[in-house]
């Protein structure tokens, strides 16, 4: 459906009938109006000839000068009837789907009458959602510099679409400690639909150089964090580390490098110097440098042998 396209029709004889009353009132007034003008510059060529008075031309003047107002009185009554008369044909405001139809034929609408129909945008699609308010200075930036990519995971395997950040509202809501954003998706082949839920992925910041492990690989001490990493000779190490960021199953920390070995499973029995037996994952568990925060390693695990 198209803006502007005709949606319904309400009875309109009423409002054509004052219609047509205003363009005959306007039509009179005109003729009347340009009868005092022919009036007017008749007695102005009389006065010219010294036939009639200054006196007779300021009379016709005048009455010329109130013609002119009776017609521009008519013309905005003819307007005011004509926008009257708009108000019986509805037209979509935008473009969109439209829904289910909930009159027919004869049906009584008035002003606090149920919505005749929803027209739903779909191209493009909006799709909004909570952020933490830790995230609200990210969000904020990212809307500045032109909107941070979203993801919109599909349901059932059927894909991402890409799209990017466009509102940011301007309250935090003190229940939930969450602010509602909006993104902004092309959904030409109308893959989004309107009142459907979908994951969305957004990427506030980027952490370049970031050093990511498994959030499974860090182990709360009394003096802090610690990761077990797998030295020379297949044993334990220990290395202290502060997590910078943490999302899902990853976290960004310091205290480790890239390449180093850590350990996943396990770690509960580990101390430093303990042998260990290397199990093999589905991949490397070696801390890898991140891009943005939120990426997922697979990580290597590692048994602890005897001591």
């Amino acid at each position: 459906m198209q803006a502007g396209q005709l949606l319904f029709t309400l009875d309109a004889r009423s409002a054509d009938t004052d219609v047509a009353k205003a363009r005959a009132q306007l039509q009179k007034d005109l003729a009347a109006l340009a009868d005092a003008q022919r009036q007017l510059q008749r007695s102005q060529e009389l006065l010219a000839q010294n036939f009639v008075s200054q006196g007779a031309v300021d009379q016709n003047k005048a009455m010329f000068d109130a013609a002119q107002a009776v017609v521009a009185a008519d013309r905005a009554a003819l307007q005011a009837t004509q926008v009257s008369q708009s108000y019986t044909r509805i037209v979509a405001t935008s473009a969109g789907r439209a829904g289910i139809i909930s009159v027919y034929p004869g049906t009584l609408v008035q002003p606090t009458s149920p919505a005749l129909v929803t027209i739903t945008q779909l191209d493009p699609i909006a799709v909004t959602f909570n952020l933490p308010q830790r995230n609200l200075g990210d969000a904020l930036q990212s809307l500045r510099d032109g909107g941070g990519r979203v993801d919109a995971v599909l349901p059932e395997g059927r894909g991402t679409l890409k799209g990017r950040l466009a509102f940011v509202d301007n309250t935090v809501d003190a229940n939930s400690g969450t602010v509602k954003v909006r993104a902004q998706f092309a959904n030409k082949d109308e893959t989004l639909w309107p009142g459907a839920f979908v994951n969305v992925r957004l990427a506030v910041s980027t952490l370049r150089g970031a050093i990511v492990v498994p959030q499974a690989s860090i182990v709360q001490g009394a003096r802090g964090r610690v990761v077990f990493v797998v030295e020379a000779g297949s044993k334990a190490g220990v290395r202290p580390v502060e997590v910078v960021y943490a999302a899902g199953a990853d976290a960004v920390v310091t205290g480790v490098q890239v390449g180093d070995r850590v350990v996943v499973d396990g770690r509960q029995n580990l101390r430093p110097g303990v042998p260990v037996i290397e199990r093999v994952a589905e991949a490397a568990s070696a801390p890898r440098r991140g891009g943005a925060a939120g990426s997922a390693p697979v990580a290597l695990s590692a048994r602890g042998g005897p001591p």
